[in-house]
């Protein structure tokens, strides 16, 4: 894919960022909107595992062995090496979200009753600012691999940009910060997605090797992401909600399905 389409997808994703606070932000629209949003995170939690698991995991995989003509043992490791990426990326958000922000939880929730010292709203944006910028290398790093390896990573993650969106506006509203501030803050996120795409592509010119390190480096982060942001917010509301949970399962199934439609 060219320059252009890269930019196309990565700016989608970030209008999905901007969608998401503008849920918040306009006045009544979150109350209406609160259970689309649950459905999606769990929609998105089941088809950002399927696309780790079924696609992005096996292409790194395949990346990594192809052409090494060193037996068996030379493959082996080749594939510990980008495994050894997919948990540092892991990890990365690991660090991010619970070390240098450990006030940062993702989820869509108004906070009505409590109040975020700003101190720590900020910190918690610049936790996302770093997740959603790795949003947009895992689209880059897709579509250059393949297209509908890429077509179906930019689903999955389009699947939890609304969402996300959402708990940016959430957080600066719960810290007092304005309206006008709730929205530069979502925007500054949803740029961070589009930020990403465009380091890929530029290193990617340059770099041939770049795709290989960044596929799996960025599925780590989107494993964390579904399997430690995602899943966990599922939980939480099943105790309300069981048929949350299934929508899942959903998700599973419906990335298999567009995994055996989709030929480009």
């Amino acid at each position: 894919m060219g320059f252009g389409g890269l930019l196309l997808f990565g700016a989608l994703a970030s209008v999905a960022n901007i969608a998401g606070g503008l849920f918040l932000t306009a006045s009544g629209i979150h109350r209406r909107s609160e259970r689309l949003l649950k459905y999606l995170v769990a929609l998105g939690a089941g088809f950002m595992l399927a696309a780790i698991f079924i696609e992005i995991v096996p292409e790194t995989v395949h990346i990594w062995t192809e052409g090494r003509a060193g037996g068996v043992e030379e493959g082996t490791g080749a594939v510990v090496g980008a495994m050894a990426l997919l948990l540092a990326g892991y990890l990365l958000i690991q660090f991010v979200e619970h070390t240098i922000t450990p006030h940062f939880h993702f989820g869509a929730e108004t906070h009505p009753e409590s109040v975020i010292r700003p101190s720590a709203a900020y910190t918690a944006i610049g936790g996302l600012l770093i997740h959603t910028f790795f949003d947009g290398v895992s689209i880059a790093a897709a579509f250059l691999v393949d297209r509908k390896v890429g077509l179906l990573v930019f689903i999955a993650i389009l699947l939890h940009k609304l969402p996300e969106g959402f708990t940016v506006a959430s957080i600066m509203l719960a810290s007092g910060r304005s309206l006008r501030k709730a929205r530069v803050a979502t925007l500054a996120v949803g740029m961070a997605t589009l930020a990403g795409v465009l380091v890929v592509a530029l290193l990617e010119s340059r770099l041939d090797a770049a795709v290989s390190y960044a596929l799996p480096f960025s599925a780590g982060v989107t494993l964390y992401v579904a399997a430690s942001d995602l899943i966990p917010e599922v939980n939480h509301q099943e105790e309300k909600n069981p048929l949350v949970s299934f929508v899942v399962f959903v998700g599973v199934a419906l990335f298999y399905l567009l995994h055996r439609l989709i030929e480009i």
